[in-house]
């Protein structure tokens, strides 16, 4: 069983968040079909969680982008008001 602190493997970080996704969807997909044993579905289980880890992290380290750029922009923006 993995837990909160557990990291990404190194190749999985490797991964763009499509390329993530598109596999975490294959996982869940299999998991769903069933006829698997125990230490497959678990093996996938746990994959699923590091691929939703690595798609978690990028989709932060995206949203923190954005607002930095956001916060720049109204930076300049209020640096222009405060001009006039």
């Amino acid at each position: 069983m993995t837990s909160e602190v557990e990291q990404p493997t190194a190749e999985s970080e490797a991964l763009g968040y499509e390329q993530a996704r598109d596999e975490l969807i294959e996982v869940v997909r299999r998991l769903e079909a069933g006829g698997t044993t125990l230490e497959e579905s678990l093996a996938l289980w746990e994959r699923g969680e590091e691929l939703a880890k690595v798609c978690r992290r990028r989709l932060d380290g995206a949203r923190a982008r954005l607002d930095a750029a956001l916060a720049e922009e109204s930076a300049a923006e209020e640096g222009e008001d405060g001009g006039r």
